[in-house]
């Protein structure tokens, strides 16, 4: 079973931030993989990707208007990233997944 994991942060990280995460876990529980997405926002890091999380994804989206926190986290990893702007998420996750998975 495939693992995608993502990370979603906003300026304000609230509408948008949750919005974007929310479409990255319905499009991957559609295609039957495992998914955990960390949001960042004015109330820190929830979800927090661990190593591990991020070891065994075969897919990395980073969804972001905003520097994230930790990011240092990813190194090693660039070859598994995907940069997807937020309104992008939102609206094509679906067809995103699709293509990349």
């Amino acid at each position: 079973m495939k693992k995608v994991v993502g990370i979603c942060a906003c300026p304000t990280g609230i509408a948008h931030t949750y919005m974007a995460a929310d479409a990255i876990e319905a499009a991957a529980k559609k295609l039957g993989c495992k998914c955990k997405v960390e949001t960042q926002g004015s109330i820190g890091i929830e979800e927090k990707l661990s190593e591990e999380d991020i070891k065994e994804a075969d897919l990395i989206i980073v969804s972001a208007a905003v520097k994230l926190r930790e990011f240092e986290r990813f190194q090693g990893y660039e070859d598994k990233i995907l940069e997807v702007p937020l309104q992008t998420a939102i609206a094509k996750m679906d067809k995103i997944l699709a293509e990349k998975l």
